[in-house]
């Protein structure tokens, strides 16, 4: 993205602390004399690194009590802002002003060189059309379309003459490895081998992607993808794919979802199991319309 000139990765895990760490990167930070940090989850732990870093304007949502590490307060009003990116958008703005409506679509640039580059290195090609698939889901396994059934969906994508690639992260190298074995092959399980950068200048070669509602799922939006968005245990009311090309697949009128859980709490998952990829080829054949 042109707007953003530099990206600090920070290693903490969900839930981790880690408050002489947090420390360090603030007063790491603290010598670039940034003037304003926006915070945007809600956490205690989020607000750390901008107060330790002496950063004099710091803008958040009051979320967990965090009067003193925030200095500039806006109060969350749910209804008022369904969708997660119009929150974020609001703390733009001044405390009590509207958020500006529409919101500018996200979008990402990809240098063809590099793509180039890591297609070369993974040894893949464009001779057929490309099927990038996302089976993973960073915040838990309620949000994840059984593996059996993106393998049928392969089988289908397959046998039209495409190509399938797997893309996720380490974390999801296991169930991409799975998917990978009950197609025999078939569908590259690329999970874990890419970083974030070389996954979304693969994801910019992909004819069509299929992923569950998860970070990759927006990148494949902001690139302008035709897209269907599988969706169990979140609500696209909530986090849509912010995109014209995309559809939506998802069980109507389940009173269990969305739970916004990690994991099925009823332990049957019906969200997901009951999502067929017969459903996902419609969607499909939806797009090429």
């Amino acid at each position: 993205m042109p707007e953003v000139s530099e990206v600090i990765e920070t290693p903490f895990r969900h839930g981790e602390l880690k408050l002489s760490l947090r420390w360090r990167i603030g007063r790491s930070l603290r010598e670039r004399r940034h003037l304003e940090a926006i915070v945007l989850p809600n956490s205690f732990k989020a607000a750390l690194i901008p107060f330790f870093a002496d950063i004099p304007l710091r803008v958040g949502f009051v979320g967990e009590s965090r009067f003193g590490l925030l200095n500039i307060l806006h109060r969350l009003d749910e209804r008022a802002l369904p969708l997660m990116a119009e929150r974020y958008a609001q703390l733009a703005e001044e405390p009590g002003k509207p958020v500006s409506r529409p919101l500018a679509r996200p979008h990402l640039s990809v240098d063809p060189a590099n793509l180039s580059i890591t297609m070369s290195r993974l040894g893949l090609d464009r001779g057929k059309p490309v099927t990038v698939l996302c089976p993973g889901a960073e915040y838990g396994p309620a949000k994840r379309w059984p593996a059996k059934h993106f393998a049928e969906l392969v089988r289908h994508l397959a046998a039209r003459g495409g190509a399938v690639w797997m893309i996720g992260s380490e974390g999801d190298a296991a169930i991409g490895e799975q998917i990978a074995r009950e197609t025999a092959g078939t569908a590259i399980n690329l999970c874990g081998k890419t970083d974030l950068a070389s996954a979304i200048d693969l994801m910019s070669a992909a004819d069509l992607v299929v992923s569950n509602d998860s970070g990759l799922m927006h990148v494949a939006a902001a690139l302008g993808k035709p897209l269907v968005a599988l969706y169990g245990s979140s609500s696209p009311a909530h986090t849509p794919p912010l995109a014209d090309a995309a559809r939506i697949a998802r069980i109507e009128g389940l009173a269990c979802s969305p739970c916004y859980k990690r994991e099925c709490p009823l332990g049957h998952l019906r969200c997901m199991n009951e999502l067929t990829p017969g459903r996902i080829l419609a969607e499909i054949e939806a797009i090429g319309r």
